[in-house]
Parts: C-alpha cells; structure tokens; sequence
C-alpha cells in the first residue's frame, strides 16, 4: 500500500504517509467512545494509505494502545505505529506527574509492547519533556530500546529547541510532536527553525484546532458532558474565536472544500517536513481530512491564513508550564 502523500521522517528515515491520523479521540477526552466505529475508522485509515496512526499509553488511560493493537492484528505490515510514554496517569485515570526516569522509560515500553501486540514499536516518543531528568538520560535510554529491536525510531512532543538539541546529541530525533496549526504558532519563534536545521519532521498535532477550525461547532453546547473542550480556554472564548473559522470557511467556499481541509492544507503548505496529525474516531470525517492533500493553497491564502493568528483569544491548555521545556 502507498503512503498517502509520501513523507520521508526525519534524517534519512522511514516514509510515511504525509498525514496521520491520531487515535486519541477513539478512547478519552472528546465524548462518547465507539468501538466498532474506531475500528472501521482505522481499517479505512489504511486503506487509503493514511498508514501513520498515532495512540499513547495515557489515552485511555492505557485501552487506546490496546484498541489500536486489535485495529492493526491482522494488518500490522500497513501500519507505522507511534506511540509515547511520560505523561502518568493511574487505572482510575488519574494524572500523576511527568516522569523521565531510564526505567521508567524501558518499563513504559514493555507495558506498551504488551497492550499494541507488536514486537516493535515505529516511532516512540516522550510525551512531554521531565525537568527534572537530563533529557540525554531519557534519551540514553530511549536510545537503548532501539539498539534492543524494541523501537525503530524516536521523537520528542512539546519539546523546545535546546531540548531537541541536546536530544539529537544523543541520538537522532525523527519527530517532533508539536501543536501547529492556524491559530497555534508560537513555535515558529525557535522550534520550527531548529527541527528544520536538524532534518526532524514535525508532526503537527491539533491541526484543526481539536475541531475548532472545521467550523463545525458555534456553541458549547455542542460538546456532551465531559468533553475536554468545554474548558478549554480558547472554546470557552468562542465568541471571539469563531471570526477566524468564518475567515477560513470563506477561503473553503472559494476552494469549493470545507474548513477542516483548508486547516491541514495550511500545514502542508509550511514544507515536506510538516506532518499534519488529524484525529477523528468517524470515518466520514477521517475521508474528509483526506482529500486535504489535493488542495495546493497559493501563496495569497496562505498569508490570509497567517494574519488570523493575531486574533486568537485564549492560551492553548489552561495550564502551559508542561510544554516548551
């Protein structure tokens, strides 16, 4: 099967499909989970070569992996798998902290083996960085687990640019998990600049603004009880915010396509090296995001785009201090 739109990742790695699809939703955070639904979604990811599905051990907590494991059983040669550790959260689902302890690390990759089903897992990041430990720890023994056969390749999420730095010094970083999109670009200041510099992919997660930017949702009434979104700073200033949908469905109706493919067109239009991480656990939705790789936005769209940053009200997560490190 042909990657959807073929992206190499990282220095001299794997090719990929230029979109993922993140698996999270399937499990945790945006309303009710349908399994079967989850399923054909993936099953449908891979027939149409979006081939790079993303899960972590927290979603869940611990049953996303598990669900993306019986997705791939009997198609695991489709499918490059990335998955994380760090962020700890207890079988009640509480949060427990960041940790990037060594034996952490090598215990979260076994459990993480164990509830996918593989042998080895593609793409293996650190959720989120631990200033407590030196990242060339965290990475020493990330770097173990690949020289063991257990990961293939490694990457760190919401990591800053003397972090990755460091990282690479250690061992190649591939991906870089990291929010991007049309109203989230505070990492073109430093990290965008020093993932290119290195030759890391950056793979760009909430590229539709956890759902925002598809223009779907005017109200928070929309969202059932429970759902992540309703305290959400930017959601909770949806009056305000919903001025940068309108601006971006205009340039939808002008494309003839919709908002959401508009949104992950914007972030193919920032270079082969940008990866575009869609969620959805709807196969209607997941076809949609797909045909954004059709869409080629001129130069003038793309800098109506760019000025809508500058309108943006509400930070990206009440509590920022875990990302950027």
């Amino acid at each position: 099967m042909t990657p959807l739109l073929p992206r190499v990742l990282g220095p001299n790695g794997p090719t990929v499909s230029g979109q993922a699809l993140g698996c999270m939703g399937m499990s945790e955070f945006y309303g009710t989970a349908d399994e079967g639904e989850a399923l054909r979604t993936i099953h449908r990811a891979l027939e149409l070569g979006v081939s790079f599905l993303d899960t972590a051990d927290m979603y869940g907590p611990f049953t996303n992996e598990e669900l993306v494991g019986r997705a791939i059983a009997d198609r695991r040669d489709q499918a490059f798998i990335a998955t994380k550790f760090a962020i700890q959260r207890g079988e009640d689902g509480s949060w427990q902290g960041i940790s990037g302890r060594p034996e952490y690390v090598k215990q979260s990759c076994e459990a993480s083996l164990r509830r996918l089903g593989v042998d080895t897992i593609d793409l293996y990041y650190q959720h989120r960085v631990d200033p407590s430990v030196p990242i060339e720890d965290t990475v020493g023994a990330m770097k173990a687990l690949v020289e063991e056969g257990k990961v293939r390749y490694l990457g760190l999420s919401e990591a800053g640019a003397e972090t990755l730095q460091r990282a690479f010094a250690v061992h190649p970083i591939h991906a870089l998990q990291s929010e991007w999109s049309i109203w989230s670009r505070d990492i073109e200041d430093g990290i965008v600049p020093k993932a290119r510099e290195l030759g890391v992919s950056l793979v760009a997660y909430s590229p539709l603004g956890r759902g925002f930017l598809t223009g779907k949702y005017k109200s928070l009434d929309a969202f059932e009880e429970g759902d992540y979104r309703r305290n959400n700073p930017r959601f909770r200033a949806m009056e305000k915010n919903l001025q940068i949908v309108a601006e971006v469905e205009a340039i939808a109706a002008e494309r003839g396509a919709t908002a959401g493919q508009i949104a992950l067109a914007w972030v193919h239009a920032k270079g082969d090296f940008a990866i575009p991480l869609a969620g959805t656990k709807r196969v209607k939705y997941l076809e949609e995001n797909a045909g954004a790789v059709e869409i080629a936005l001129t130069e003038a769209e793309v800098t109506r785009l760019d000025a809508l940053h500058a309108q943006v009200e509400g930070t990206r997560y009440e509590d920022m201090s875990m990302v950027g490190r």
